[in-house]
């Protein structure tokens, strides 16, 4: 099956950040995809990237100035984490890993993927990329992912939070939400809408956020004026427990080809204090993902 028609492929030629990233920063959120021809997609997925493999993402990362990474599987590859574990372990232990599995997975396979470096699973709740799930489905697998000290992230839409909530709260392992919870931007950042997800993460000190995509938030575009506050308010909020990454190569995205120099300068607008940007960038991924 060739790429999604409305897919658009990751920028090829990226700026060169007027923001440097410490050294130790991590990017916390991006993927891997294929190649198709060694590490074949899902049958089950709604959309079908271009190839995005490891060397890439190395490239990119050496380019951009990131020291460290957590891989996230998406949902293209399915439960099928080898693309995943390949490029983690040709990482030499400097990536992590987010990975996805069912309520059967064994015990094996979840004992090979926290040696490769994997540190939790994603779940996924966006109605257009996934179909809908019991929870109990969601309860089994973290049942057995508790005695590894994993930590589930979530990916959600704004919309779906009233019926999330509580969901979240009881969770008994940490819970990462992916991209500031997927905010509409255009009703404000002090819209009880989004006032009710700071109340949930400042009430909850197991949730964390990734301050993350503000390119597929925004409604005006580059350079994502509409988002800045949003991920500002989240940094003050809990600055102990955000994360920041690029999410290349980008899937699905329609709008505009984002370039990942100007998302490494977004994180000065979000995070402007350096204390707010070592925690953001340095302290807080490696308190998550690589604790001693």
């Amino acid at each position: 099956m060739p790429p999604s028609p409305d897919y658009l492929p990751f920028h090829p030629n990226p700026s060169k950040p007027k923001f440097t990233l410490p050294e130790g920063t991590w990017d916390a959120h991006c993927h891997v995809f294929g190649p198709e021809a060694d590490f074949p997609f899902a049958p089950e997925r709604k959309y079908t990237p271009v190839d995005a493999g490891k060397d890439k993402l190395f490239e990119l990362h050496k380019y951009l100035g990131v020291d460290r990474s957590v891989i996230v599987q998406a949902t293209c590859h399915g439960a099928d984490n080898r693309a995943l574990v390949d490029a983690l372990l040709a990482s030499n232990g400097r990536y992590r890993g987010i990975a996805t599995v069912r309520p059967d997975v064994s015990k094996e396979h979840l004992d090979e993927l926290d040696a490769a470096g994997v540190r939790g699973v994603r779940f996924n709740f966006v109605k257009r990329l996934v179909d809908d799930t019991p929870r109990d489905h969601f309860l089994k697998i973290v049942e057995k992912i508790k005695p590894y000290g994993w930590h589930i992230v979530v990916y959600f839409e704004a919309a779906d939070l009233p019926g999330l909530e509580q969901f979240l709260i009881d969770m008994p392992v940490t819970v990462v939400i992916d991209h500031l919870g997927r905010p509409d931007v255009t009703k404000g950042v002090d819209h009880p809408d989004f006032e009710r997800f700071r109340k949930l993460v400042r009430e909850n000190d197991h949730i964390w956020v990734k301050v993350t995509c503000p390119e597929r938030l925004t409604v005006a575009g580059p350079p994502y004026d509409d988002v800045v506050a949003f991920g500002k308010a989240i940094v003050e909020d809990i600055p102990d427990r955000v994360i920041w990454g690029t999410d290349w190569p980008h899937p699905n995205m329609k709008s505009h080809v984002p370039d990942d120099g100007k998302l490494v300068d977004h994180i000065a607008r979000v995070a402007p204090k350096p204390e707010q940007q070592r925690a953001l960038l340095i302290d807080n991924p490696t308190r998550l993902y690589d604790p001693k």
